[in-house]
């Protein structure tokens, strides 16, 4: 069904609400899929596949915004390109104020990597972008041969894809839930950056099968109790006081209907006490009944509502959005302490038999601020992926061993990774921390040099005022500076707000309010309209500062009218431009600007 493409924003879905927030060096909130064929990949057809890929699939050229309440997904015309891969794996991808798709393909020798922010899709989303990529590529690569579709041809459309599944399937139910308790935390040396530890092990999916079956237990519920009892090998006895928990994500297409490519899953945590003498056999008990189907269709029920309603309350929507980050970053870190590792199981990875020929196996693995465990099986190939920022591989070693007890046969990958052991560069920020350091020693000697020579005269404290002004115009200016309008408004409040705040300190001469607020108004004004023109932004890039601007050139007339302002001629001519560009802006781009402020103000 061919449907005409619409250039539409979407609001950010219920389970994403918290990476913008919580993403960062220490955890990118990355996770890539790969697909290893058995024959090298060509760049030139892979980008091919990846265009016809995102015909089908859209939604993905979008890039993450804010708003001044919520955060929202937007269109963009930017190019995807296909490179062969040279980072570490799950580097950074959404990075805030710069405008990126959040998604990167890549490829080394036989392998195609699918990486993506979690902000855009969860796992389920991405493994159905790739399988889509692979067989577009496949088509490409092998012109003449048969390469069935994957969904059985099954048309849906764009509304099915980006389909708030969340909001559809809310009830508004409250069910008490049992509360969180702090769970054991690994302790260790922890990498730094975007540097983690990455261990594939290859099993046989049928020999998993096959012993989970002897325990009357899933493959899902067997690996999470080996996972979970490989971490109780490792804790001193002195600390088993506080119970060992794995966050388990669910994929909530299993209990409600949805073919939405955006994120929809929820997670049951399995926090158990485990004694000094606790077996394999006792853990994988306590598994099954916490994936009892009754009981995991209410715990992520009754989670799925909780979060929703959050979402839906009218006093936390009506809460900007600077401030809600705050909180859902408590709340992340504040959730971690209940978590000790994480296992996400993606399943098996269903392809036509016909694709057995070109097609190696599949492989997972995420970013982690601690230590996560993906699988994915594709054929008799099960491939687990250890990740972890702490350097210790024993629970890997323990993991292993208890495997081999129970009869299946293990293979640890060798890591290929282009970039794994690529040190991220620090140029810049060591650049800021030498330009802190001088200027804080500019205060230090200052303050000694007027101590020594002229006590009672505190020259220094204007010196301080002025080093401290400079110093977080330039810290200000790095931080923002991927969104240059954004940079231009940040810098103008910290102009206006030091100008004053001298002028009122050296006895109010009224000089900020006659020159330097309608001057600096004027010039910020007049940088952001050239800036947006030299880089040929689209509206929605431009409108929302540009209007911010124009308003802020106000404000010298309303200091006029109360008194303020001693000398009139810079306040007039400021306000007078201000006013003509604003309603300038409401005639010619009306539509526009109506759409940006839906957008930015969805409460």
């Amino acid at each position: 069904m061919n449907e005409k493409k619409q250039r539409r924003w979407r609001k950010l879905d219920n389970a994403a609400q918290a990476f913008p927030a919580a993403t960062g060096k220490k955890d990118t909130r990355v996770f890539r899929f790969y697909c290893m064929l058995k024959e090298d990949v060509q760049e030139e057809l892979l980008q091919r596949a990846l265009e016809q890929t995102l015909e089908k699939y859209p939604l993905f050229l979008s890039v993450l915004r804010k708003g001044l309440f919520w955060f929202y997904m937007e269109p963009r015309d930017i190019p995807a390109l296909v490179h062969p891969e040279s980072r570490p794996p799950c580097s950074r991808i959404y990075v805030p104020d710069q405008k990126k798709l959040l998604f990167e393909v890549t490829y080394y020798k036989k392998r195609i990597n699918f990486e993506v922010f979690h902000g855009l899709t969860d796992g389920t989303g991405a493994m159905n972008f790739l399988k889509e990529l692979v067989r577009n590529y496949l088509i490409l690569a092998h012109p003449g041969e048969t390469i069935p579709e994957i969904d059985g041809g099954q048309e849906l459309t764009q509304n099915d894809y980006e389909e708030d599944s969340f909001s559809q399937y809310y009830t508004g139910a409250k069910e008490k839930r049992a509360k969180s308790r702090p769970a054991f935390q690994l302790k260790g040396e922890r990498l730094e950056q975007e540097e983690m530890e990455i261990t594939e092990i290859l099993l046989s999916a049928g020999e998993v099968h096959r012993r989970a079956k002897e325990y009357g237990v899933s493959v899902t519920a067997f690996l999470a109790a080996a996972f979970l009892y490989a971490i109780y090998e490792e804790i001193p006895k002195s600390r088993l006081k506080r119970p060992v928990s794995l966050m388990i994500p669910v994929n909530l297409r299993n209990f409600f209907p949805s073919d939405s490519m955006t994120n929809f899953w929820s997670w049951i945590e399995t926090a158990h006490d485990l004694g000094e003498n606790a077996k394999l056999e006792d853990v994988i008990r306590k598994m099954k009944d916490v994936f009892g189907k009754e009981a995991l269709r209410k715990e992520i029920s009754c989670r799925m509502n909780d979060l929703v309603r959050l979402e839906k309350n009218p006093f936390l929507r009506a809460v900007p959005l600077e401030i809600k980050n705050l909180f859902l970053l408590a709340g992340t870190t504040l959730g971690g302490r209940s978590v000790t590792a994480v296992y996400s199981n993606i399943g098996r990875i269903q392809m036509p038999l016909e694709y057995g020929k070109y097609i190696k196996r599949f492989g997972f693995f995420a970013s982690t601020d601690k230590l996560q465990l993906c699988s994915c099986s594709y054929g008799d190939d099960l491939v687990l992926g250890f990740t972890s920022k702490i350097l210790n591989s024993n629970i890997c070693r323990n993991f292993v061993s208890i495997l081999k007890k129970e009869g299946i046969a293990s293979h640890i990958e060798e890591s290929d990774f282009p970039g794994y052991n690529e040190k991220p560069s620090r140029t810049a920020l060591t650049g800021l921390r030498i330009f802190s350091f001088t200027c804080t020693a500019a205060v230090v000697i200052c303050w000694m040099l007027n101590y020594l020579l002229s006590p009672g005269e505190w020259w220094a404290g204007y010196v301080t005022a002025g080093v401290f002004c400079t110093w977080l115009l330039i810290m200000v200016g790095f931080r923002k500076r991927k969104n240059p309008l954004k940079n231009g408004m940040w810098q103008l409040v910290i102009v206006t707000a030091g100008s004053v705040l001298w002028d009122v300190f050296t006895g109010w001469h009224g000089w900020s309010a006659d020159f330097v607020i309608p001057l600096a108004s004027l010039v910020t004004l007049l940088s952001m309209v050239i800036l947006s023109a030299a880089c040929r932004m689209e509206a929605s890039e431009y409108l929302f500062y540009l209007v911010q601007a124009g308003a802020f050139g106000l404000i010298p007339f309303i200091l006029l009218l109360a008194g303020v302002v001693t000398v009139p001629y810079p306040s007039v001519i400021c306000a007078g431009i201000s006013l003509l560009f604003l309603i300038g802006l409401v005639i010619f781009k009306g539509k526009e600007f109506a759409r940006e402020v839906q957008k930015k103000f969805r409460v």
